[in-house]
């Protein structure tokens, strides 16, 4: 799959139900991500995803962000002179 600018995008997820005598359980059979056109055109598109690689990239941003966030340069005036 090709990159896609940073963004918010709309994830769904189909599972299917694998009942056992003793407990339920859930195994997912297909992840989406739905894509919509340069800003926000019509057209739309349901993209297949692996869903480890969408777990693997959300944990990235998150470290991004984290980083980002906990960096000195992103502390206020008033932080700085405690």
């Amino acid at each position: 799959m090709d990159e896609l600018p940073p963004g918010t995008y709309q994830v769904t997820a189909e599972d299917e139900i694998l009942r056992n005598h003793s407990f339920t359980a859930y195994r997912r059979t297909a992840t989406h991500l739905l894509v919509t056109g340069d800003s926000g055109a019509i057209r739309s598109e349901l993209r297949p995803i692996d869903h480890r690689e969408l777990k693997l990239a959300l944990g990235q941003d998150r470290a991004c962000s984290n980083n980002l966030n906990n960096s000195e340069a992103a502390l206020s005036p008033l932080e700085d002179q405690k």
